[in-house]
């Protein structure tokens, strides 16, 4: 097998990683292999230099590829080299001679309270499976803030209707519960109903969100279902499920709620992941001020 095989295995089988990570990293480290053969005639990834990878950065810009998309690609090399020095394949990590483009910071979009609130209060969705599904898809997301790799994981086990909570597996397989409202509660024992009927029997093991036969539901068919809803409420230009999650924290901040309880509900190792969403609490209360204050 060889090295880019090897690593790959390595963040399935050993960093566990997600499945969504591992493609990412394998097609990025695959078109700078490409890049590698085109430009320098070399076929061997570990032979990498500093210049090949500022050259690829180059080349990367001038095909329009944003800093952002290209910090991305570059974490897959970082990582891959990482590895190459853990086992001991490499003595020295080219990457340590690059410098990252900087990129402009950028605040999450979020979905305002009063869009979110339009469409759950009106008759959008279907009186069907589907459309009880869909409702249920969009309420979690918002009322939990859960990822979409830990939503398309549910089990029915993950859920404790008595204490009204859902455990979710995150990050590094790191556990963690999340309360959701009696709202929530309602829509699932009424999603459960559409269950029964059109897909089959409940019980513990099965997937929460399933196709026609009973699989987990793909990524892309709950980007799908985000995105139609969404579209009929927002004019943002991201209307994803990683969204809902930013419109999850804002909403949370904005009421005023402890940012280390949000950065437990989300997930995050760190504040800092957290703390960008107060950026968006800042803007709204500048815009507030200068549209309050007679010399604003």
């Amino acid at each position: 097998m060889n090295a880019i095989g090897t690593f790959i295995d390595y963040l399935k089988y050993e960093k566990r990683v997600s499945s969504h990570t591992v493609t990412a990293y394998s097609i990025d480290l695959q078109q700078f292999t490409d890049y590698l053969l085109s430009d320098y005639q070399c076929n061997e990834i570990l032979q990498t230099d500093p210049e090949m990878i500022r050259s690829w950065m180059l080349f990367l810009i001038e095909n329009k590829e944003t800093t952002r998309t290209v910090n991305r690609k570059l974490s897959a090399l970082r990582a891959f080299f990482r590895y190459q020095l853990k086992i001991k394949s490499l003595n020295v990590n080219p990457l340590d001679a690059v410098v990252s483009p900087k990129v402009g910071k950028r605040l999450p979009q979020f979905v305002e309270e009063n869009e979110m609130e339009l469409l759950f209060q009106s008759d959008i969705f279907p009186d069907n499976y589907e459309g009880w599904r869909d409702r249920l898809i969009l309420e979690l997301f918002y009322a939990t803030g859960m990822r979409l790799s830990e939503l398309i994981n549910l089990k029915y086990s993950d859920l404790d209707l008595y204490e009204c909570t859902v455990k979710v597996l995150g990050k590094r397989n790191k556990e963690r519960i999340i309360p959701f409202s009696s709202r929530v509660k309602e829509l699932l024992l009424k999603y459960v109903e559409f269950y029964s009927e059109k897909v089959g029997e409940v019980n513990k093991n099965c997937f929460i969100f399933v196709d026609s036969k009973r699989n987990k539901i793909y990524s892309k068919a709950v980007y799908r279902i985000v995105r139609k809803y969404l579209d009929m409420v927002t004019t943002i230009d991201k209307r994803s499920p990683h969204v809902l999650r930013h419109t999850f924290a804002t909403h949370l901040l904005n009421r005023g709620a402890d940012i280390n309880a949000i950065k437990e509900i989300l997930g995050h190792s760190s504040l800092a992941a957290t703390q960008i969403y107060t950026h968006n609490s800042v803007e709204k209360l500048k815009n507030i001020y200068k549209q309050a204050h007679p010399r604003a």
